[in-house]
């Protein structure tokens, strides 16, 4: 009798919540933000989920009303984002397993200024000394912006950046290369990435060749 009577408990408890739950809707998703990416900067998205806590947040963007709507955060325990890149953003959030999802969010609409920051590439000389090398630096301004990753190409490899295999790369927006050719790189930041202009080109030389020392624009 008692394990019967256990049982109904059990029973009438998990009816009344599918009951509750299914009158009570999903729970919904607010999302804040500022709608203005400054030159070279990133704004905040901040999703919060009414209620109690334990919920997981999924990100998702789209260029444009009638473009499709791509996933770019999944499952997330934080609840803000920074984001460098313009589109329509909006959230939910989903927690358990299988997964309950709330309702998404608002949908909001985040733009970018008009001018892109630029890269400036600088060269410790543009003489590569017999069986030696020349350091690169690459950098963005303003100098107080920070958490860029630099990349870098050459003429040679037309638009592929280049690897371990063309230069040695430092830690600080510097890399050092010993063969000849034109270079240039550019800074790149957040997810999904936000790229500056393309530095001006700097044309490195061997010993003994005559090289032009203006910077290729």
């Amino acid at each position: 009798l008692h394990v019967e009577l256990t049982c109904f408990v059990l029973f009438c408890f998990y009816l009344l919540r599918d009951f509750w739950a299914g009158h009570q809707g999903k729970r919904k998703c607010s999302l804040w933000f500022n709608s203005v990416i400054p030159a070279g900067g990133s704004v905040t998205l901040n999703c919060s989920v009414e209620g109690s806590a334990g919920w997981n947040v999924y990100w998702f963007r789209s260029d444009s009303v009638s473009s499709e709507i791509q996933l770019i955060r999944e499952g997330e325990t934080n609840r803000v984002i920074s984001v460098s890149q313009g589109g329509l953003y909006r959230c939910r959030g989903g927690r358990g397993d299988p997964v309950y999802y709330t309702e998404e969010s608002n949908e909001i609409t985040i733009t970018e200024t008009a001018s892109k920051p630029k890269a400036k590439l600088t060269a410790q000389s543009l003489i590569i000394p017999v069986g030696g090398n020349v350091t690169l630096t690459c950098s963005v301004n303003p100098s107080s912006s920070s958490g860029w990753k630099y990349y870098w190409y050459s003429v040679e490899k037309s638009s592929e950046a280049l690897t371990t295999q063309d230069a040695v790369f430092h830690s600080n927006g510097q890399i050092s290369v010993s063969q000849e050719g034109l270079y240039r790189c550019r800074g790149g930041r957040g997810n999904p990435v936000y790229y500056t202009e393309d530095s001006q080109s700097v044309r490195i030389g061997k010993t003994g060749e005559f090289v032009f020392t203006n910077n290729v624009k």
